[in-house]
């Protein structure tokens, strides 16, 4: 199986837990990834594209698998940072 996700990268838990506020409060997942990712993902609304198992660091992977099409993680720490993954497609 591969996961479609896209993602906001931050450097710590209080700016992940402020954008997730952010989004909580309507702005749109896109927006705030090319606002404050810092992954060069960003400039593309955090868009990752279809991974498969193997192919992100583990905790990423282990929520980004987990996860339902639409649904959006709380903050997710990898030695990379902070992550809100939100999964966009399954095949």
């Amino acid at each position: 199986m591969q996961v479609k996700a896209s993602h906001i990268l931050v450097s710590s838990l209080n700016e992940a837990n402020s954008v997730l506020s952010e989004l909580h409060g309507g702005k749109s997942f896109e927006e705030l990834a090319k606002k404050y990712s810092s992954c060069p993902s960003g400039r593309d609304g955090g868009n990752l594209g279809f991974f498969g198992k193997g192919q992100m660091v583990g905790e990423f992977e282990t929520a980004a698998f987990s996860l339902d099409i639409g649904q959006v993680s709380g903050p997710i720490k990898t030695q990379f940072g902070y992550h809100l993954i939100k999964v966009t497609g399954k095949k």
